[in-house]
């Protein structure tokens, strides 16, 4: 029996009828931004980056403000939107590609626990949210960034019909300017932005002819590193940076590895912007071809930005942590649903995850979910109409060790109680996000008996979903890995402070590789 077929509690096994089909269903456009924090766009927060037409789609948007991603790295969060499941049933807990078991030490952290294996492919049995829709009738399309796999676990293998740039490689190979290094798209001209080039594919893609509706999914390599721009965006930025008043350092150190505590950088600003510029070749795509009004379009990001480890990208304060980390920074995410019709934005509080797309969209386009197809997500959608939803837990599991500086853990929030478990010392943090979003006080020993429940039931989620788990690694050495996080501290923070400055000065000059490219919209 497939591990995905095992029931739990809260998997739904049918399908939903609520919603008619419509003899003229909806096109769905999905746009899935790589890396991008929750406060990484004007619209939700960010005074440094500037996201006018990201603004504009959100302006007519329901937006989820406890929207979550379904893992705090990539690969499993992109399966969790293709399947519907979490990464404990589907079983790719780690990016793919990520290193498991003894093979761990090679990264020299030196840490107490071995990570356990993990799928390195998306299991070509589950119905996929293109497989589910083209069974509908729907043309379905993927462009950009896949990281689920490799040969024979492409886009084109789980039911979409066109694929740009999908493959196994979960970072631009090249950089964000052509020539890239990408075998599923042909080589752009030099200096062709990759960003601009997965949107004006999209464009294409829509203003095409059409005898079905269709499911384009834009999944953007950006905001992943390398981070580049152009000189005429780091120079609008620094400008910006230096006239907005630059604190007088920019990381603290987390338990492991230096965090990035403010939004200065003027590389990464720009990169930001010329996703959103790209988002509007889509936008204005949809509005020239008179189809803004019979699409469904979304927006969301695959897990919290980088503010650690990697590329020290972002901040994501008042959120805790980023990418690769277990607290709201690495597991929050903008989450926008524009529905035919709608005019302006509504703010939902309902916590939605990265496993409630799937559902939802079958639902608003009309489409049922077929017999024995497992679904622990659920439809957004009456939430959407103004209903009450169901009280439910959501859950998140990430056995392994973050580049960015995370630790294995498995997580449960019901309401507004967050309670974290580590695998490392079998310690829990329990906080309450309605009173301390950013998670500064761990309210567990005044709460025993919340701390009882909510950890009972993490672990007969865990048992029921046959989750794989870390190990003990007997070659742990305790001094060694203090030396390491000695490092860290004393060594690499300083060297992240003196980068910081480096890039905001005037005379500053990036890799030859990229300087003085431009970007392009045709």
């Amino acid at each position: 029996m497939l591990k995905k077929y095992i029931p739990i509690a809260g998997l739904l096994l049918c399908g939903f009828q609520s919603f008619a089909q419509s003899p003229e269903q909806p096109n769905i456009v999905f746009i899935l931004v790589d890396d991008l924090g929750y406060h990484d766009l004007s619209v939700t927060g960010s005074a440094f980056y500037e996201t006018p037409y990201i603004n504009a789609l959100a302006s007519q948007s329901y937006q989820f403000s406890q929207g979550y991603s379904a893992s705090p790295v990539c690969s499993p969060a992109r399966a969790s939107i293709m399947t519907g499941v979490t990464p404990a049933i589907h079983n790719i807990t780690d990016w793919i590609g990520a290193p498991e078991g003894e093979a761990w030490r090679k990264y020299g952290r030196h840490t107490k626990l071995l990570p356990p294996t993990y799928d390195h492919a998306l299991d070509p049995s589950y119905v996929t949210l293109p497989e589910a829709l083209k069974g509908a009738g729907y043309e379905t399309f993927f462009a950009g960034k896949w990281h689920l796999g490799g040969e024979g676990s492409y886009p084109e293998d789980h039911g979409f019909d066109t694929n740009r740039g999908g493959y196994s490689s979960g970072s631009p190979i090249g950089g964000y300017f052509a020539p890239y290094d990408n075998p599923k798209m042909e080589q752009g001209p030099d200096g062709e932005n990759l960003s601009m080039r997965l949107a004006n594919e999209t464009a294409k893609f829509i203003e095409g002819k059409h005898e079905k509706p269709f499911f384009a999914m834009l999944s953007f390599y950006a905001v992943h590193g390398p981070i580049q721009t152009t000189e005429e965006k780091w120079r609008k930025y620094r400008t910006k940076a230096i006239e907005n008043g630059l604190a007088d350092h920019g990381y603290s150190m987390e338990r492991r590895l230096p965090i990035r505590q403010v939004q200065d950088n003027p590389i990464y600003a720009g990169l930001v912007e010329s996703m959103d510029d790209a988002v509007g070749v889509v936008l204005e795509a949809l509005r020239k071809q008179g189809m803004d009004e019979n699409t469904i379009v979304v927006f969301t990001s695959d897990h919290g930005g980088v503010a650690s480890g990697d590329n020290f990208s972002t901040s994501n304060l008042p959120l805790r942590g980023g990418k690769g980390y277990q607290w709201e920074g690495g597991l929050r995410v903008p989450y926008f649903i524009k529905v035919p019709g709608q005019k302006e934005m509504i703010t939902l509080t309902t916590p939605a995850s990265g496993i409630d797309f799937y559902p939802t969209l079958l639902e608003l386009a009309g489409v049922a979910i077929g017999e024995n197809v497992p679904m622990e997500g659920v439809s957004l959608a009456p939430a959407m109409d103004g209903k009450e939803m169901a009280d439910r837990a959501l859950y998140w599991h990430y056995p392994h060790y973050g580049n960015q500086g995370g630790d294995p853990s498995s997580i449960i929030r019901e309401g507004d109680w967050k309670l974290i478990y580590y695998w490392e010392d079998k310690v829990v943090e329990l906080y309450d996000l309605g009173r301390d979003p950013g998670e500064q006080k761990n309210l567990a020993s005044e709460n025993r008996d919340e701390v009882k429940r909510l950890s009972g039931k993490l672990m007969q989620w865990l048992d029921e979903t046959n989750a794989n788990r870390p190990i003990a690694d007997p070659d742990y050495d305790a001094v060694l890995h203090q030396a390491v996080l000695d490092k860290n501290k004393n060594e690499r923070m300083p060297d992240l402070e003196s980068e910081r400055v480096k890039i905001l000065a005037p005379g500053w000059q990036p890799n030859a590789d990229w300087w003085g490219s431009k970007v392009t919209k045709d």
